[in-house]
């Protein structure tokens, strides 16, 4: 009978291409994220018009549902109908907060969301709890 002898292998070199690959992905991400966490938007460098008018921030308006439906515009209750009048006298461009309770109606969200459309308001925010 012959006896086997068991041969081992060495490893010489160790593959290190699969580590680099990770580091890479890894340090790309941490250089995307930097960035913007340090200035919180994209850095832009703006240019400069001499004959430019500075215009005043404008407020936001607020429109809120509450659980039961009611709606509010500017903390003032209102209807749907006087609710697409008062934003028909806003301009496009203002800023539009929707606050709706959670347990609210899908529906009164859908119907304040239906005037916007329909009044081409695009400025508009939905705040939610995190």
């Amino acid at each position: 009978m012959a006896k086997f002898k068991k041969q081992r292998k060495r490893f010489d070199e160790i593959n290190v291409i699969p580590f680099i690959d990770i580091m890479l992905v890894l340090l790309v991400m941490v250089l995307t994220t930097a960035t913007f966490v340090n200035h919180g938007i994209i850095p832009i460098e703006l240019p400069q018009a001499k004959a430019s008018k500075k215009e005043d921030a404008k407020k936001e308006m607020t429109i809120y549902v509450n659980a039961s439906g009611e709606l509010f515009f500017e903390k003032e209750k209102v209807d749907l109908k006087t609710l697409e009048e008062k934003l028909s006298t806003i301009s496009k461009e203002q800023t539009v907060v929707l606050r709706s309770d959670k347990e609210s109606k899908f529906q009164d969200f859908v119907s304040v969301m239906d005037i916007l459309k329909r009044l081409n308001h695009e400025q508009l925010y939905i705040v939610t709890k995190e």
